[in-house]
């Protein structure tokens, strides 16, 4: 691969595509405000005028807490290209939670949403010298007059410093080092609490740097449709970094992305990529999809070769229509694919492949594109990057993961004993991640050795595994397996909607899960199968990349 050493700079990166695309649209609200680049470049102008009056100096941490918005980008991009660290915190913490994360940030500045301001207390707050509003960038707080009065007169600050005009020549900004910290980013973990994780500019860079090298269809002026959270690395780095660096237009979803609300941004934006969570694929061609597949007469009509072909051919054209027509990739990410649903799209031959990543690589680990995939695998390591599994026999016995190269973070915010744990000598850095390593290099996932299950025998039994399983089965929505005193148990919430249209009631779930229970373990081997069904009342508590909060349902177990 060949490596520019003179653009191993992310802001270089950023003000290069600022000035190559001075008047084509970079960001858009859906429904709401665009940015040209040239008006991303103006506002980080007048941001950095308001960190110097707020006395935020290089270094200097600044949280950001709010939903996907135009303004939510330009704030990143402000802070990145200012050498000041960005904190961002999902909108969906509590309120507790978003203060405590401000807090232990030591953030001098919150950009934040009004409604979620209105449910916290300034005076618990006691760092922050001011809080702004991402939407009109009005000021619920300051505790500086130097920063009231800049903010009040922004506008003459502005002209001022540029009396006759802001051109690109105008753009100089932070130099970035490798090294540098640029964002810590708390985790939304699956198995606990929230942990800084702190990502040195090298790891964005790297991060953005495969993206263009290997996502190379996108051109300037090619839309986006940004529906994961910009406070995640996936939504930051590969679905708003990445295309803002290409000159493409970043489009924000202002709505919880609903079938209808996306099929909608797809036809208007007509996205080349696409960049989403499992769930997104898994419910389109469940709903729209199977029911008609599934159907007895289409059954009979698929078992004729001829027949087939025309169908899967009809199904796919279709797909691409309702991704907008114009898709080249589908990249899934942050869990693993429904089996029949990635065995159906690989069936009609459908541009997608399923990546892997984390927080502590900012967040790309593994890729492979569509026509290089294999079933069941999350690719191989992307560039820069380094594996090595600990196992005396990587392709049949899983082992953890263990990483090293440019994406790996510089440790855990103000945790030192978090950060000892992970990295190991050499500095290798454990993921928890148990895999196997086929001879080619491709990457299988078996589960977490935080949730791997001692059987009787001493044998391992990955939940995971037998959750795909599980959720495979007629009118199961979502499931968690559990040890339960030494009995594996499943935790079931129904698919209630299914249900209703086979005309079945609530009441019939014990019935229909008693059925699957025996379905399910004629599939298993005698030491991991699973001696009862419990139903759920509601769906399982997710984090925002929609992974269920596992240590919540065994903790209470």
């Amino acid at each position: 691969m060949k490596n520019n050493n003179n653009l191993q700079s992310l802001n270089q990166l950023i003000e290069e595509a600022i000035k190559k695309n001075w008047n084509l649209p970079a960001f858009s609200d859906m429904n709401g405000i665009t940015y040209q680049f040239r008006q991303v470049a103006l506002t980080i102008e007048k941001l950095h005028i308001l960190f110097k009056a707020a006395g935020v100096r290089e270094g200097d941490k600044i949280a950001i807490c709010g939903k996907n918005s135009s303004n939510w980008a330009v704030i990143f991009l402000a802070c990145l290209t200012k050498g000041i660290v960005a904190v961002p915190l999902l909108h969906e913490f509590n309120p507790e939670t978003i203060t405590h994360l401000v807090n232990h940030s030591d953030a001098k500045l919150l950009f934040v949403d009004a409604a979620i301001w209105k449910n916290l207390n300034a005076d618990e707050l006691k760092g922050l010298t001011g809080a702004i509003f991402i939407s009109e960038f009005g000021m619920p707080l300051s505790r500086s007059k130097k920063l009231t009065d800049a903010r009040n007169n922004l506008n003459e600050l502005f002209g001022k410093k540029y009396p006759y005009d802001f051109t690109p020549k105008d753009i100089d900004w932070h130099k970035d080092s490798p090294d540098e910290l640029a964002v810590i980013n708390y985790t939304s973990g699956s198995t606990g609490m929230s942990k800084g994780v702190m990502l040195p500019f090298r790891s964005l860079w790297s991060n953005i740097r495969y993206s263009i090298d290997h996502l190379d269809f996108l051109k300037p002026g090619d839309g986006i449709v940004n529906m994961l959270p910009l406070a995640h690395l996936y939504g930051m780095t590969i679905e708003m970094l990445h295309p803002f660096v290409k000159g493409c237009h970043c489009n924000f979803l202002t709505k919880v992305p609903s079938p209808a609300i996306l099929m909608n941004a797809f036809s208007h934006v007509r996205p080349k990529l696409i960049v989403a969570v499992p769930l997104v694929i898994e419910k389109i061609i469940q709903t729209k999809v199977f029911p008609v597949i599934r159907k007895p007469m289409m059954k009979l009509m698929l078992k004729l070769p001829v027949i087939k072909e025309r169908i899967h051919k009809k199904i796919l054209n279709q797909l691409v229509h309702a991704f907008g027509g114009q898709i080249r990739e589908i990249i899934i990410g942050g869990a693993a694919l429904n089996k029949d649903v990635a065995e159906f799209l690989d069936e009609i031959k459908f541009p997608y492949t399923v990546g892997y990543g984390m927080t502590e690589c900012g967040p790309l680990v593994s890729y492979a594109p569509p026509a290089e995939t294999r079933p069941g695998s999350v690719g191989k390591i992307v560039d820069r990057m380094e594996l090595m599994v600990d196992s005396d026999d990587p392709v049949n016995k899983p082992g953890n993961l263990l990483l090293k190269g440019d994406n790996v973070m510089s440790g855990y915010y103000k945790n030192p004993e978090a950060t000892k744990d992970t990295f190991l000598p050499g500095g290798w850095m454990n993921t928890g991640d148990l895999v196997t390593v086929d001879p080619d290099g491709y990457i299988y996932i078996k589960g977490r050795s935080k949730t791997m299950i001692l059987g009787p025998s001493g044998q391992n039994i990955y939940p995971e595994e037998i959750e795909q399983k599980i959720n495979n089965l007629p009118y199961v929505l979502e499931s968690l397996v559990i040890d339960d005193g030494g009995k594996l148990v499943a935790l079931v919430y129904p698919d209630y909607e299914s249900m209703e249209k086979n005309n079945l009631k609530p009441e019939n779930a014990v019935s229909l899960m008693d059925d699957n229970l025996k379905l399910l373990n004629q599939q298993l081997p005698a030491y991991s199968k699973v001696s009862s069904i419990r139903i759920m009342d509601k769906e399982f508590e997710k984090t925002p990349k929609r992974s269920i909060k596992r240590y919540l349902y065994q903790k209470n177990q």
